[in-house]
């Protein structure tokens, strides 16, 4: 009887990714996959650390895998387990602990599947995380998270991630190719490019360091993959976001008209002490460019708040700057010291309840700029790609430019393209609409 493997990811889409190509290779092996919820005998947990919220998770979801199956073997993977792979290991329950090298072979890891004592670690330095391993995902159907580039040679002073993922590197641009060929045969609709930096494409593509490809040749590329009807950009610096590849979406086949552009600050003071690689006048810019050729674009913003040095004043200017953006959404992250970065021994402490009040304004802006976001495209017509959740009697979806619609369920929706015209925004603050067309896409 086949050995049973269950897994739980924490953290960003990369990890997602990264996750489903773990479990392939499971698969191969010959275990069979199971929800986290139901009896394994082996649990993989893929782990974060960008947040202090995702450390504390770890624990809560190592004992929901021992009240589930005592005897199972717990095996943690990822960022965390990469930066601190003994405490993790220290964790009651933990058998396995894999750096960022390492989690990609899991399988030569397992003997019997038998209990450890304490934790066992294989954990490279991080700088031997410097080949490359492709990934993707296609957990929902309806969309597939494709990984094209790994670590980061970014220094910004708050971020452990080139500490947990090592240099920047990217996936040859025929093997990104091939994996898109792939998920287009299996009749997934959307595809999300995923990395750490994405816009750094190119670099490290043949383990050496300078650029055989940019991103806008990526871009170019997989614009004429066949059978993607859709293609979104995650996560893309402002510094790296250049013109031609704006240009080109606008006009592109199969990119859809949605960018999430990291701001962290809209103070060029506090840029500067977190070592970003651009000032606000660059963002305004990217917006402008974005917004003359796609009026209709959605933008989404990362921004921190609380990080040290900020005074009442310079969060105000950042409250201001992004009141007069003209941006769709935010996603707010409250600043959390890491240890072996610049910005955890910085003066300037902001207190806890000053951050979280911050962190709530902020929010509150959030939703104000997607209402008014929402609002702007009523009456338009839109396509949207649907869900296949029923959640509450309810599907869901997203038009191209990254609008949240809900229907009455209806299965025969699921996973499929319909014209709409967009007409009211419901209480949820989510948007009704009309078919235009009823055949399927």
């Amino acid at each position: 009887m086949n050995k049973k493997v269950a897994f739980y990811t924490l953290g960003c889409k990369l990890n997602f990714s990264e996750t489903s190509t773990i479990a392939r290779n499971f698969s191969s092996e010959g275990f069979e996959r199971v929800d986290f919820k139901e009896k394994a005998d082996i649990y993989v947990i893929n782990t974060c650390s960008v947040t202090e919220n995702a450390d504390k998770r770890f624990k809560s979801i190592v004992k929901q895998a021992q009240k589930i199956n005592p005897d199972a073997f717990v095996a943690a993977v990822g960022c965390y387990a990469q930066l601190k792979p003994q405490e993790l290991a220290d964790v009651d329950g933990v058998d396995l602990v894999l750096g960022a090298t390492e989690k990609f072979k899991i399988t030569d890891y397992l003997n019997d599947l038998s209990k450890n004592d304490m934790g066992e670690v294989h954990s490279c330095e991080i700088e031997e995380a410097d080949f490359y391993v492709g990934s993707y995902s296609f957990g929902d159907r309806t969309r597939a998270f494709l990984k094209v580039q790994d670590g980061c040679d970014y220094k910004c002073t708050y971020c452990t991630i080139p500490l947990a993922r090592g240099i920047s590197r990217s996936d040859t641009l025929e093997n990104v190719l091939r994996n898109a060929e792939e998920i287009s045969k299996k009749n997934i609709k959307e595809i999300v490019l995923t990395g750490v930096n994405i816009g750094d494409y190119g670099k490290g593509e043949f383990g050496n360091k300078k650029h055989e490809h940019t991103f806008y040749e990526l871009v170019q590329a997989l614009d004429d993959v066949e059978g993607i009807e859709r293609l979104r950009i995650s996560s893309i610096e402002p510094n790296l976001l250049k013109n031609e590849t704006i240009e080109f979406v606008s006009n592109s086949k199969t990119f859809v008209p949605h960018f999430h552009i990291p701001l962290q600050s809209g103070s060029n003071e506090l840029l500067k002490l977190m070592r970003r690689r651009y000032m606000k006048e660059l963002y305004v810019d990217r917006v402008k460019q974005i917004k003359a050729v796609m009026p209709h674009a959605c933008i989404g913003v990362d921004v921190i708040v609380g990080f040290p040095g900020e005074t009442d004043e310079l969060f105000l200017e950042t409250y201001n700057f992004l009141n007069e953006l003209d941006i769709s959404y935010l996603h707010v992250f409250t600043y959390s010291e890491r240890d072996n970065t610049v910005a955890a021994s910085m003066p300037g402490v902001v207190p806890k309840n000053v951050r979280a009040k911050r962190s709530k304004m902020l929010r509150g802006l959030s939703v104000k700029k997607r209402r008014a976001f929402y609002e702007s495209q009523l009456s338009t017509r839109r396509t949207v790609l649907f869900e296949g959740e029923n959640k509450e009697g309810y599907i869901h979806g997203f038009t191209e430019n990254y609008i949240k619609v809900k229907a009455p369920w209806n299965p025969e929706l699921v996973n499929t393209l319909q014209k709409v015209e967009l007409t009211e925004i419901d209480a949820d603050g989510l948007v009704r609409f009309e078919f235009v067309e009823a055949q399927v896409i």
